[in-house]
């Protein structure tokens, strides 16, 4: 059953995303104008949610969302699936996502999210990346956006303990804002490198938000730490059928 509803979700996607082609014409011939482009990206999101709800049953339970900074923050979450970069695109509206140049490669979609603008980076440039990354962060803050971050640098499995890359603790220690770490366990769910959606609910833990001007050390164990931590609730949990 899970594979039915798999596939007919993956149609709906496509056929989700295809409707957003005559959207994107139009506001391509208005300049490309931040703020529609940023609600339409939304209302995107909001639509593959809907889909996974109501097709493969795939819901997701926030926990502790009282503890999401009131001003802008840097947001660091751990990667286990497709999930969490289009979710909160809904759970943190105006979000700005620091991600791979694959990303807007991907047709239509790609398109308003380099225009919302999201922060693209091109991890083989190296030097000229984390100083691509610092500055549009920095613009992102000012313009009251909230910035997230993926350290891990790519998707893996829930069994696999988080690893951050050096580069978030260097943004860390140049944005000098709140930083707010959450852990998701998409991966019961949506496993890495697979096309099945599994029902049932996806949870987003919101961990105690980290002042700026912490030390490596404390900045590592207060995110990397307390996530890893985190997900060890559910790295006993066997993927639903």
């Amino acid at each position: 059953m899970s594979r039915i509803r798999s596939t007919l979700f993956n149609l709906y996607w496509a056929g989700w995303t295809a409707l957003f082609l005559v959207p994107l014409v139009v506001l391509a011939a208005l300049g490309s104008p931040t703020g529609p482009i940023r609600a339409a990206t939304r209302l995107w999101s909001r639509g593959i949610l809907f889909g996974l709800a109501h097709i493969v049953r795939l819901t997701y339970v926030e926990e502790t969302r009282a503890r999401i900074p009131a001003e802008p923050c840097l947001i660091v979450a751990n990667h286990q699936s497709a999930w969490e970069t289009l979710a909160f695109l809904t759970l943190v509206p105006n979000v700005a996502i620091v991600a791979k140049r694959e990303l807007v490669a991907i047709p239509i979609v790609g398109w308003f999210l380099r225009r919302s603008p999201m922060i693209i980076i091109d991890r083989a440039n190296g030097t000229q990346a984390l100083r691509v990354m610092i500055d549009e962060s920095r613009a992102a803050l000012a313009q009251g956006r909230s910035v997230l971050m993926f350290p891990e640098g790519t998707r893996n499995a829930i069994t696999d303990p988080v690893q951050f890359k050096r580069g978030v603790e260097l943004l860390y220690a140049k944005l000098g804002v709140p930083v707010l770490p959450v852990a998701v366990n998409s991966g019961l769910f949506w496993p890495h490198g697979g096309s099945r959606h599994h029902p049932g609910a996806v949870t987003v833990s919101y961990l105690p938000p980290l002042p700026p001007g912490l030390s490596g050390a404390a900045f590592m164990e207060g995110t990397q730490g307390a996530i890893d931590a985190e997900l060890d609730r559910w790295r006993l949990a066997k993927v639903p059928h």
